[in-house]
């Protein structure tokens, strides 16, 4: 039996290579990418959620709910490089998901910025950052699963 992964044919006959799994071959560096964004963002959102009063103070004008949907949303980077690094199926489900409730974020902490609330500039910044990252890992396994010329 054939391991599925291997690009010989099984038989004589058989001249279509087994295509690899889902995705590819740069989603490997980016889910390592991610595993590294999603542990920062845990270790620095911990930090000043739950850290000592110096580090909260250093964080500056820190939103609260900003605060936590990246220190919750850390896992989610970790789950999205967990499917990445395996090209699994739902790995385009899960960095469109990351996007779009990153998205959903920045208009909620833009409608607290323009009604007043006090804020670091950084924080517009790290979403920018996220937003960005994840869409374009979103972008790049769309456009991998679109037929093109070549599969006609």
């Amino acid at each position: 039996m054939q391991n599925a992964r291997s690009a010989v044919p099984s038989s004589p006959n058989d001249t279509q290579p087994v295509k690899s799994p889902v995705g590819p071959r740069w989603t490997s560096v980016a889910a390592i990418a991610a595993a590294v964004f999603g542990v920062a963002t845990i270790v620095s959102g911990a930090g000043t959620l739950f850290g000592p009063q110096e580090v909260r103070a250093a964080a500056g004008a820190v939103v609260q709910f900003v605060l936590w949907f990246n220190f919750l949303a850390g896992f989610a980077y970790l789950v999205g490089a967990y499917a990445l690094y395996r090209r699994r199926r739902w790995a385009l489900g899960a960095a469109a998901a990351i996007a779009g409730t990153t998205a959903i974020v920045a208009i909620a902490f833009t409608v607290y910025t323009v009604s007043g609330g006090a804020f670091s500039w950084r924080t517009p910044g790290a979403l920018l950052l996220r937003f960005g990252f994840w869409m374009a890992i979103a972008w790049g396994l769309f456009r991998s699963t679109q037929p093109t010329d070549r599969d006609a």
